[in-house]
């Protein structure tokens, strides 16, 4: 079963570069065993805010002087397979595509053999805090969110 973000499976794989590890606690699981279904959006917004470290825009939305922040506009999980307590998960994070204020991002889970778990997707919004209105990406922050896309400097799979 393929998500219908995702046109070619394989090709959509192979797009990922940036992950971020996560190891399954006892707490993320709920009384039948498995990772209870609230919690890969909590593993996404981990994911998402190493990789947007990693390409340089995390640290210019908490800057003091800064009037940007991003928010999640939207979320979908797609489940594949069950994950358990005290796995080991790899979150790979890629971005899909930029709009003016907005960004696609996709999301890939994988255990240790490599087998899909999850994937999802979800848009972000950049915003002013003071009008709460979408704010356009710069041609720099464009740039960032591209070779993130393209060829993140982070995790390799």
């Amino acid at each position: 079963m393929t998500a219908a973000y995702i046109e070619d499976f394989d090709q959509w794989q192979q797009e990922f570069s940036f992950y971020a590890p996560v190891h399954v606690r006892f707490s993320e699981t709920d009384m039948f065993g498995h990772v209870n279904n609230t919690v890969p959006i909590a593993y996404f917004e981990y994911a998402r805010i190493e990789f947007m470290k990693e390409v340089g825009l995390m640290q210019a939305w908490l800057s003091k002087n800064s009037d940007l922040i991003p928010v999640v506009a939207d979320m979908q999980v797609d489940f594949v397979r069950q994950v358990f307590f005290d796995e080991q998960l790899k979150v790979f994070v890629k971005v899909q595509s930029i709009g003016n204020s907005s960004a696609d991002i996709h999301y890939w889970a994988v255990n240790d053999k490599q087998e899909t778990c999850f994937t999802g997707r979800g848009a972000i919004v950049q915003i002013s805090k003071a009008s709460g209105k979408g704010h356009p990406w710069s041609d720099l922050d464009k740039k960032m969110l591209q070779n993130g896309r393209l060829t993140s400097a982070g995790n390799k799979n």
